[in-house]
């Protein structure tokens, strides 16, 4: 027990030494409360991670829409609740546009401009998401070399102007990569130019691009796209644009046609498109991190609660 002392009389370092050694001897017997509560996180993560695991490799389809949804909604909670609304104005109009574009792919019949329409819209997020996030992380770079006092910026300034960048970049690369994947799924699917089983189920001329539907070749007077074209190893011809749309922003490798596995790196024939895939493996990562991240540490304070745990 403390006697009464008259904090008044005492210098401020003997006030700290009373004020800690009081808060020593309220928390006293919390150490044990605490190894209790790292074992529950500890655990709780590890099984999260079984579980989420299991229901990947079993059910994709409806892990990959829950992923998608909680990865949606998560960050518009917290920016609520903060009032950060210039991230609210941009999710607003990235969802009107992004909504409007899933609808498009969704319809049944398919209208020829729409998987082109699919993948403009979902390319242009993928390389703004790209460019911010890389202007984000130099800001971040250059602010802790101490570059930003040559522009005479503040280092709480600077920092804060390369997180957020960094933020919008990942946040928004990540989810144009899921639309994108399911927009893809349901357009394949729709178009029908191939089955489960693997095999086409319409046959197209040589002509036509299998992603897009319009003419890869044509003449003067003849409607079509007039762009390069990519030859895939089956021998299947498409606009570049539409191909490389399916492949790196749906993730898709297989051919839109027969479905035959696409190589990848044959088609990076500029060395500076190399660190796309990379950047995409970091996105597949950072999923995980912003969409279960918030429910597991969630669900350990919920245990924690119900234990009785402060």
């Amino acid at each position: 027990m403390f006697c009464q002392v008259d904090m008044s009389d005492l210098s401020p370092e003997e006030q700290w030494r009373v004020e800690h050694a009081r808060m020593h001897a309220k928390h006293r017997g919390h150490e044990a409360m605490h190894a209790e509560m790292v074992l529950i996180l500890i655990a709780t993560l590890v099984v999260a991670q079984l579980l989420l695991v299991q229901w990947k490799q079993r059910h994709p389809r409806s892990y990959n829409m829950v992923t998608l949804f909680q990865m949606w909604v998560v960050p518009l909670y917290f920016t609520v609740k903060l009032h950060w609304w210039r991230f609210l104005v941009i999710w607003i109009f990235f969802s009107a546009v992004t909504a409007f574009v899933t609808f498009r792919a969704t319809r049944k019949p398919l209208l020829q401009t729409t998987p082109r329409l699919v993948y403009k819209w979902f390319l242009l997020i993928y390389k703004i998401s790209y460019a911010t996030g890389i202007v984000g992380y130099m800001a971040v770079m250059f602010t802790l070399f101490g570059l930003n006092l040559l522009f005479k910026i503040k280092p709480e300034d600077a920092m804060d102007f390369g997180i957020s960048l960094l933020f919008y970049g990942l946040y928004y690369g990540v989810l144009e990569r899921d639309f994108a994947e399911m927009c893809a799924d349901y357009m394949a699917s729709t178009i029908g130019f191939y089955s489960e089983s693997g095999m086409p189920t319409k046959h197209l001329s040589d002509s036509v691009c299998a992603v897009c539907g319009q003419q890869i070749f044509v003449d003067v007077n003849e409607e079509g796209i007039i762009e390069n074209t990519y030859r895939l190893s089956c021998n299947h011809v498409f606009h570049e644009f539409c191909i490389r749309g399916w492949c790196i922003v749906g993730k898709k490798q297989t051919c839109p046609y027969c479905k035959e596995k696409v190589d990848l790196k044959r088609m990076f024939s500029n060395p500076w498109e190399r660190p796309h895939v990379m950047y995409g493996q970091l996105l597949d990562w950072l999923r995980y991190l912003v969409a279960w991240q918030p429910v597991i540490i969630g669900l350990v304070q919920g245990i924690s609660y119900i234990l009785g745990l402060e």
